[in-house]
């Protein structure tokens, strides 16, 4: 990284007085940016009944924000890296804002498609702030910083989830409810120009903006393919072409991104039996971890006495029954450090899988009765808060030393493209097995999505039992934290070095 404002020499960091107030707002943006990630889920069935959507369209209305942000959070890292960190967030925002106003408002099913496509960049909002963080303060200053940050996105995901379906139980309408998140989130535009500073350096070089623009293309053209198999009419000329094309773009832009000096995803970081199996992992993560958001609210709603499953629950029970899930999260996170002490990042890792795919290997067998529904809730979370806490760390010292940022850059993105491709394929499932009397899912569509789910779980373990490992690999630190982990590798790491502790959230 190139400082190109102010000598060398120039002390950039945050006046001390001046930090509390920063980090305040950084935290006001974070527990928004929970909220709005997290607020939607137990809403989905309200908003899709709303809408006149089914179940099967449900699924995208996860899927098309995920897709914006497995092309933001890159594109949006590399433009602050290039000019500020604090225009994009402030951009970010905006965005952000526009979407979610949208989503409020919306009275039709493309026009909320089009709200959840503007706030993809929340994604990319953390990221950014770490960079900030990390540019303006000391060391010391800065892990805790981010630590905060990365509590407050916990935080605001869980608030999310919960409070969302208590105000709609107690207003009874969905608009009024979706616009809380809206005001949030345009609170947060003025604000963001009150004291948060500008990071004091630059990067030099350009944006791949041929590699956006293909990635872009290809993902839509593939959840273009997936989407218009929802009937399970795989061989049709509508679901073929799309695939093939989506195909064609994808192999154009990993030639384009492994020519490029500066690609937007550095794809050699994939390369080696050391690393690779753990970026599949992730890929597989992002399928259970967002996939499955959409179908299990759709499950809780349905009606029994039409459907043959369900339990008819409105969008507070879905977040009183899932509660134990983000609360398990939220502990399976903070015990990580912990736990990996005792065992080991890898053995810790193995397990967490192995607790997801028990999780939803129940969903498929045990889903009668709410409690245990609620259980599988509860182990679901604590094996997806485990990953979250120890992926990042095993990728780390999967990578070499002096790729330790872009290694974390890597698996963020690809844990977001698995989940944007999970909405398509768990919507084709769905649309597999509905009724041709009622348009909805049966329930052995669910089951299939469950086990699925459970098999891309037992998958991701095998890859990370199976590695080989890195020769390299630095011990982890007594902390066991995965910024700390990145910090002891290298001083002077690229921009993109924060997100490694993106990883620790529930972020969407």
């Amino acid at each position: 990284m190139t400082p190109t404002t102010g000598p060398a020499a120039r002390d950039t960091r945050i006046p001390a007085p001046a930090v509390t107030a920063v980090v305040g707002l950084l935290v006001f943006f974070e527990v928004t940016s929970g909220v709005v990630q997290a607020g939607i889920a137990p809403l989905l069935p309200e908003l899709a009944a709303h809408l006149g959507v089914d179940a099967v369209d449900t699924n995208w209305i996860v899927s098309v924000q995920l897709l914006a942000a497995a092309v933001c959070v890159p594109l949006f890292g590399r433009l602050g890296d290039l000019h500020g960190h604090r225009r994009m967030l402030r951009i970010a925002l905006v965005l952000i804002a526009a979407g979610t106003l949208i989503v409020a408002l919306a009275d039709s099913y493309p026009l909320l498609l089009v709200g959840r496509l503007l706030q993809g960049p929340v994604a990319a909002l953390l990221p950014l702030e770490i960079a900030l963080v990390r540019d303006r303060l000391p060391v010391a200053g800065a892990r805790r910083a981010i630590a905060l940050l990365v509590g407050s996105l916990a935080l605001g995901s869980l608030a999310g989830g919960v409070l969302m379906g208590a105000l709609h139980s107690a207003v009874g309408d969905l608009r009024p409810v979706l616009l809380v998140p809206a005001v949030l989130a345009l609170i947060c535009v003025p604000v963001s120009f009150v004291a948060v500073p500008e990071s004091a350096h630059r990067a030099g070089g350009r944006v791949d903006w041929p590699g956006v623009a293909l990635l872009s293309a290809a993902v839509l053209a593939l959840l273009g393919g997936v989407g218009a198999a929802k009937d399970g009419a795989w061989g049709s000329p509508g679901v073929l072409g799309p695939l093939l094309l989506g195909a064609a773009l994808l192999a154009g832009w990993v030639a384009v991104e492994l020519r490029a000096a500066e690609p937007l995803v550095d794809l050699r970081a994939l390369a080696g039996r050391e690393a690779a199996p753990f970026y599949l992992g992730a890929f597989l993560f992002g399928i259970f971890y967002f996939g499955s958001q959409a179908p299990n609210a759709t499950f809780f709603a349905a009606d029994p006495a039409t459907a043959g499953y369900g339990f008819g629950m409105t969008a507070l029970a879905i977040s009183l029954v899932s509660l134990p899930g983000y609360v398990a999260a939220v502990l399976g996170s903070f015990a990580t450090a912990a736990v990996a002490r005792r065992i080991g990042y890898r053995p810790t890792l193995v397990t967490a899988f192995v607790l997801v795919a028990a999780a939803f290997l129940q969903y498929a067998l045990l889903h009668d009765v709410v409690w245990h529904m609620a259980t599988g809730s509860f182990f679901l979370g604590l094996g997806i808060g485990l990953a979250l806490g120890a992926m990042p760390t095993v990728i780390v010292e999967a990578s070499d030393l002096s790729r330790t940022g872009i290694a974390a850059a890597l698996y963020n993105n690809i844990k977001t493209l698995g989940g944007a491709v999970a909405g398509g394929v768990f919507a084709s499932l769905l649309g597999a097995f509905a009724s041709p009397a009622s348009g909805q899912p049966g329930e052995n569509g669910y089951r299939a999505v469950w086990l699925v789910a459970a098999l891309c779980a037992l998958l991701a373990a095998v890859l990370s039992a199976l590695a080989r490992r890195h020769e390299g690999a630095p011990e982890a630190v007594a902390d066991g934290t995965p910024e700390a982990v990145a910090e002891g590798t290298a001083e002077e790491m690229t921009e993109e070095t924060p997100e490694v502790v993106t990883a620790g959230t529930a972020e969407r």
